[in-house]
């Protein structure tokens, strides 16, 4: 399936009677990119953790065909290699996994207990796969599912590798910011680069260079292993994941979905444009300036376009934020999918106070007006109220609880997205709105609630008195693409929980209205002209 974007519809979004609707940012054509691997046929395959896709690049022409859907047998997908029959091997990062698509599109599972499986090669028909966690190891695996043969264990976050000309495994290790090689038959392992800008992918160049990507510093490195020589290719943003060869061509993946050239003397070439990966929540600060968390990267929205606030590499970075809520002029409330509740500002310089953690699927963040912090706990079906080192239950038993936000007169409503209903929160747990599908990012303006609901692609409005409804907006890109069930994304602890969409909403102070559209990964603006 050839295709310009990571979803479309034919179906055109139906507004009520006077609104009007615009993109802020374009739709994405990924989701997000980490492995690049050079297939057989000369395009470039692209895994895609956050959208569990796998998609081949035609770097020429710009044309994208999805090879492995969301939806499908290969679930956050990571690294990826082809063995000598050309069948597609991916390890599945965030659920233990590594697989095979053979070349007729059927899949199976080669392992299923390998946690934070990433980095993938295979040399000579024998297949090597490491582990990029802490006390990660680094493995031969059989194709036919037999035990591993451990190369060596404990090492900290190894990640993409490649044999080198000599015949010995060239494997980064992100952790200890170095790179490493060993004889796949045994020996020693010896240690090529060190000081490097945190690696997290080696190939080799045609003259037997290695070609490193940064993940911390954004630089495309060359390195001779046989002097130590070493030369910046190119210095580009951080969140560089992955890089490959198209003949001499050089190509490098970025987080936010962009594919790069590097080209001589310096230069580079965007061959794929970047975007959002999901994006999740939205908030706007008391300067009217809009915010968009997309889990690796936390964005300003300004000048008609994105600007990286913060991301997992940037200092004093609050982490993968999927909940946030402006509380001043770059002062936020951030709920973190590792489990943390941080308070984040930009100013003096970037800093994150940690309130609690060791919480289970955070999603919605608000402050209470009386201070306190709320949040919901998808996983375990809680709302906290949340204080310095801890939090107190305010309900229980919820089916899938996710936004959150106060009413008027300060009564705290939450979407049970499970249960297609916002309850309000109290002595009791009480309806405020049912008959929904999946109720997920809530706002209060004035006297009436604003629901972005994902199962009916729809904005409602439901005024909190009378309880009348209308629908702003019908056939929004939202969730899952149609007939697609998405298969959960189990996370790598300790540095992420399950992860999942988060479609949210947000308003400006002149009345604009935010949509994540995590569908096709835009933001979209709402704006009522009287």
């Amino acid at each position: 399936m050839i295709q310009a974007a990571r979803y479309s519809s034919t179906t055109p979004v139906t507004l009520a009677t006077g609104w009007s609707l615009r993109r802020l940012t374009p739709p994405s054509r990924l989701f997000g990119a980490n492995g690049l691997r050079t297939g057989p046929d000369g395009r470039v395959y692209v895994a895609q953790v956050a959208g569990s896709q796998i998609s081949a690049l035609d770097v020429t022409t710009g044309e994208l065909e999805t090879v492995s859907a969301k939806g499908g047998d290969i679930i956050a997908p990571d690294d990826l290699a082809f063995d000598p029959g050309g069948n597609l091997i991916a390890t599945e990062y965030m659920d233990a996994r590594v697989s095979v698509r053979d070349t007729d599109g059927k899949t199976r599972v080669i392992r299923a207990d390998l946690p934070g499986a990433n980095g993938i090669t295979v040399h000579n028909g024998r297949l090597f796969v490491n582990e990029c966690r802490i006390g990660g190891r680094l493995m031969e695996l059989p194709l036919d599912g037999s035990a591993p043969r451990v190369l060596q264990d404990n090492l900290m976050m190894p990640n993409a590798m490649e044999f080198g000309p000599d015949g010995l495994l060239y494997y980064p290790v992100m952790g200890s910011n170095d790179i490493w090689r060993i004889d796949p038959d045994g020996g020693e392992p010896e240690r090529v680069a060190g000081d490097l800008g945190t690696p997290d992918s080696v190939k080799f160049d045609s003259a037997g260079r290695i070609v490193s990507t940064q993940v911390a510093t954004g630089e495309v490195l060359r390195i001779d292993p046989r002097t130590g020589e070493r030369r910046v290719l190119a210095q580009l943003a951080p969140g560089l994941d992955n890089c490959t060869f198209v003949g001499d061509r050089l190509f490098v993946s970025h987080f936010s979905g962009e594919i790069i050239e590097i080209l001589s003397g310096g230069g580079t070439k965007t061959v794929l444009d970047g975007g959002l990966m999901w994006p999740l929540d939205l908030t706007v600060d008391t300067e009217g300036n809009l915010y968009v968390a997309d889990g690796t990267f936390f964005y300003a929205y300004r000048d008609g376009g994105l600007h990286t606030v913060a991301s997992l590499f940037s200092a004093g970075t609050p982490g993968y934020v999927r909940g946030v809520s402006a509380v001043g002029a770059g002062e936020f409330l951030c709920a973190t999918s590792d489990g943390k509740v941080s308070h984040y500002r930009l100013h003096p310089e970037p800093e994150t106070e940690v309130v609690a953690e060791g919480f289970d699927q955070l999603y919605g963040i608000a402050p209470g007006p009386d201070g306190t912090i709320v949040t919901a706990e998808l996983g375990t079906g809680r709302v906290l109220s949340v204080r310095a080192g801890g939090a107190d239950v305010l309900a229980s038993g919820l089916q899938g609880p996710m936004g959150v936000a106060f009413a008027p007169d300060g009564t705290l409503l939450v979407s049970e997205s499970g249960a297609g209903r916002v309850v309000s929160i109290g002595s009791r747990v009480d309806t405020v709105v049912d008959g929904l599908h999946t109720p997920q990012g809530i706002l209060v303006r004035g006297n009436r609630l604003l629901i972005l609901d994902v199962g009916l692609d729809a904005l409602i409005s439901a005024d909190l008195t009378t309880g009348e409804r209308e629908t702003i907006a019908a056939d929004l890109p939202l969730g899952a693409p149609p007939g697609v069930e998405p298969k959960p994304l189990l996370g790598t602890p300790p540095f992420s929980g399950p992860m999942g969409p988060f479609a949210s909403i947000a308003a400006g102070p002149d009345g604009t209205i935010y949509l994540s559209a995590d569908a096709e990964g835009s933001v979209m603006a709402l704006h009522y002209a009287e």
